[in-house]
């Protein structure tokens, strides 16, 4: 049988040989790559250039500027447009996840044979379930709360503030600042440089980290100003229907996380599980690129938005490509 590991810190009495050498400079090196990468970012390739031309392909008609036509099409169109928006700054931090999923799919027993490949399977599809658990529950939710509240929330306002800075940025702002340092924070924990706060609850509910993970993916869409979200956001809240409403919404996160999903699966059964065995044969290997993901995704989301973003609008100075 396996040994199972924890997903992203070892247990505090661990031996220090589980952790990697020189914390101090993945730490450093991390947070600089996400630094890069926000500085590097350009948010019309990724929103316009891909996202529309994904919908767009996809749906069949201009997605950005035809109307949702009912119901079911607002149910395609939910899909399809998270889908589109795989890549964006609001939700490239997902692909942060496969590095945890990769290490909870790991404990299976390594040389049990099934001739279906139905325990395989299972193994690699049950982490995945898990994320989309805690996704699900927060996206549902704020998808009921947007379709009965509609422009009463930020992320629906026309207005403007201070120097031209909308309700719906300043809302991203602080949504993605907080999914970014918590991201952060999870990285740094793996390193155990911060106490692990899953490091008890693990103990009693194994599946609790990636619930969380899915939690914060969900989140997302609390923040998101991807303008064919927005455009779902609208459309949700005119139907004044909760249900309604969380469906989208659900449809919408499940669109984001496909993309992320597919390549996770591919990367565990196109090398025959060699990636999963490489990446958990050292408890240090599986603290270091866990916390390398993590911080990466966590640096990048908060300095994106919370410094790239205010800076576009007069508040503060960021580096940014001469491209944008």
């Amino acid at each position: 049988m396996a040994r199972s590991i924890p997903v992203s810190a070892p247990s505090p009495d661990a031996h220090t040989a589980d952790l990697p050498r020189r914390r101090g400079l993945i730490i450093f090196l991390s947070v600089l790559a996400g630094a890069l990468i926000a500085s590097l970012w350009s948010f019309r390739l990724v929103d316009s250039v891909i996202g529309d031309n994904v919908a767009n392909t996809l749906l069949g008609y201009d997605a950005k500027h035809t109307e949702i036509g009912g119901l079911i099409a607002g149910t395609v169109f939910a899909f399809v447009s998270g889908l589109a928006g795989t890549f964006t700054a609001c939700n490239i931090a997902a692909f942060g996840a496969i590095a945890p999923m990769a290490n909870a799919g790991s404990t299976h027993p390594a040389g049990a044979s099934d001739t279906s490949g139905r325990l395989r399977i299972g193994a690699t599809l049950r982490p995945i379930g898990w994320l989309a658990l805690g996704m699900i529950v927060v996206s549902g939710l704020y998808g009921a709360v947007g379709a009965a509240l509609g422009e009463r929330l930020p992320q629906l306002s026309t207005a403007t503030a201070g120097s031209g800075l909308p309700p719906r940025l300043l809302q991203a702002s602080i949504v993605f600042g907080v999914i970014g340092l918590a991201f952060a924070y999870l990285g740094l924990a793996a390193l155990r440089v911060v106490p692990d706060p899953f490091a008890r609850l693990s103990l009693r509910f194994p599946n609790a980290r990636l619930v969380v993970i899915g939690a914060l993916i969900g989140g997302f869409l609390i923040g998101r100003p991807f303008p064919l979200f927005h455009k779902l956001f609208e459309y949700a809240a005119e139907t004044h229907n909760p249900l309604y409403g969380a469906a989208v919404f659900i449809l919408q996160s499940l669109g984001n996380i496909t993309l992320m999903a597919v390549l996770f699966v591919l990367l565990v059964h196109t090398t025959g599980g060699r990636f999963t065995r490489w990446m958990t044969a050292r408890p240090s290997r599986v603290a270091t690129i866990t916390a390398v993901a993590f911080i990466v995704v966590g640096a990048f989301t908060f300095l994106y938005w919370d410094l790239r973003l205010p800076a576009r609008f007069g508040y503060g100075w960021f580096p940014v490509a001469p491209w944008e």
